[in-house]
């Protein structure tokens, strides 16, 4: 997938006459790329349109008008695009009560590294996880990792001739896969270029 560059950001004053319309946009192209594993964990699937987004969003909020500003943006998320061989997603574990989540993120450790995708009847692919910083400290894991599923161009291929793709996470304190839907499945397949 091609990266973002200047040309393709609005600037403050564009962007506030089209936020309306664009988010609109945004949260229905989002909609097939969250994938639920189980009650507590997320996976939100990044590509153009969504990275375009979270810049538009930060440049607003930050009030970035500058040259130099918008490109430090766009080299802070333009690597959270998919590269045509990969997915690449931010993955949430999410217990409201804060009680609740200490502990549990307390057991989870390791958990970013357990999560998987299989395409057919591949084996599973386990993802590089967090390779802007360490995320997890001898007492609990994160709630935020951010993950990389490198796929071979035999998974490549079979997922873009409509074989299952499948989720999951295989943590000892944390269990679940899904198979996706087909429209789950078209809207991560047109990541693969």
């Amino acid at each position: 997938m091609k990266k973002l560059t200047r040309t393709d950001i609005m600037s403050l004053e564009q962007y506030a006459e089209k936020r309306a319309a664009f988010r609109a946009e945004v949260m229905a192209h989002k909609k097939n790329r969250q994938i639920h594993l189980g009650p507590n964990a997320t996976l939100y699937f990044e590509d153009r349109l969504t990275v375009r987004y979270q810049i538009q969003e930060m440049l607003r909020i930050e009030r970035i008008f500058e040259a130099a500003g918008i490109e430090e943006e766009l080299e802070a998320y333009n690597p959270l695009i998919p590269d045509g061989a990969n997915w690449k997603a931010t993955f949430m574990i999410e217990f409201p009560d804060p009680a609740e989540r200490r502990v549990r993120l307390a057991r989870l450790r390791g958990v970013d590294r357990k999560v998987w995708v299989q395409v057919g009847d591949f084996g599973r692919v386990s993802p590089i996880t967090n390779e802007d910083l360490e995320r997890e400290t001898e007492d609990k894991t994160s709630a935020v990792h951010f993950m990389r599923f490198e796929l071979t161009a035999d998974r490549v291929t079979a997922a873009r001739d409509g074989a299952a793709i499948m989720m999951g996470v295989d943590h000892p304190d944390y269990r679940y896969g899904i198979t996706l839907s087909p429209a789950q499945c078209r809207a991560l397949v047109a990541d693969l270029g």
